[in-house]
């Protein structure tokens, strides 16, 4: 009788164990193991001071990059707009914010020019020196700007981690491709269902 209830009791965890849901993200899940979006910066479509909780309600795309890019940069944000604008009316509860790490370079004027040009749910943002190391470091993110020297051309370099926050500022996913268009649209769409 015991080994029969002991058994039925393992059958009973494996077939709920089948019955859960399984994650069907297209980025890779980090919920839990990066920190909530915090940050303070100046927004260039407004030239107003802005923080995390401003995006509170919507879900945050974070993308550290800059203007004078070749190709990393706007096939990223283009991507990014593709995938925002199948979401329909939907898309009003996402915002991309685009970090600059060349702010010398990306001045308010340009950045502003730069996102329009993208989709109206892009927001420039640029800060000091100290605010930037301040943003990068939190998420871990590398960049370098060598400026123009004898021999050598102006130079950027950073990485290509697209971070995805949930509307309570959660950090739930990270992805460095997004020309799967489709499935970038359908995490952000698991994201506002949540």
């Amino acid at each position: 009788m015991i080994v029969s209830r002991l058994a039925a009791l393992c059958l009973f965890v494996l077939l709920a164990a089948c019955g859960r849901p399984v994650s069907n993200w297209h980025a890779t899940d980090i919920s839990g193991a990066m920190p909530a979006l915090k940050f303070s910066l100046t927004r260039a479509n407004d030239d107003s001071a802005v923080q995390a909780p401003d995006y509170r309600g919507k879900i945050a795309i974070l993308y550290f990059g800059y203007t004078h890019c070749p190709d990393i940069c706007p096939a990223t944000l283009a991507n990014l707009s593709d995938a925002i604008q199948k979401l329909g009316p939907r898309a009003n509860d996402v915002r991309v914010l685009f970090v600059t790490v060349d702010p010398n370079r990306d001045t308010p004027q340009i950045l502003r020019s730069y996102v329009k040009s993208f989709a109206p749910q892009i927001d420039g943002l640029r800060g000091t020196d100290d605010q930037l190391i301040d943003v990068a470091r939190r998420y871990r993110v590398i960049y370098s700007v060598a400026p123009d020297s004898p021999g050598h051309a102006y130079e950027v370099m950073h990485s290509a981690a697209v971070f995805f926050f949930d509307r309570n500022g959660r950090a739930r996913l990270v992805t460095t491709k997004t020309d799967d268009i489709a499935g970038v649209a359908a995490d952000v769409r698991q994201l506002l269902d949540m």
